[in-house]
């Protein structure tokens, strides 16, 4: 084998090497990380800010919305907009809403919160 050739096999073994161990460490081009967006789960009613019953919920323009208790859905329904404003503010992922289901929101006393609405 002459110079020539083992310096060719030296590189492609480099190479190799390095192509190994990119792949091993999962390392990402420099901004490929910005492009993923995270996601942040509903965690809060919209209505009143507090955390949520997933007994309680409407599906609103194909997503599914969470609330504390059982009268903030038919305050969300007074100005849905309102509050889809400020749950995309808080930069929540909503759940999309399954297909066929109806809203879940219970009506009467059934859940024991007590707070009031503004």
């Amino acid at each position: 084998m002459n110079a020539q050739e083992r310096t060719k096999h030296t590189l492609t073994a480099v190479l190799m090497a390095l192509a190994v161990a990119f792949f091993v460490a999962d390392i990402t081009a420099p901004g490929a990380m910005a492009d993923q967006k995270t996601v942040k789960a509903q965690t809060l009613c919209p209505v009143m800010g507090e955390p949520i019953n997933k007994n309680f919920f409407i599906d609103y323009k194909g997503h599914r919305i969470y609330f504390c208790c059982s009268s903030c859905p038919d305050e969300f329904r007074k100005n849905p907009e309102k509050y889809m404003k400020k749950l995309r503010e808080s930069g929540v992922t909503l759940e999309k809403s399954p297909a066929g289901k109806k809203d879940g929101a219970k009506k009467g006393g059934s859940d024991k919160t007590k707070h009031t609405h503004h």
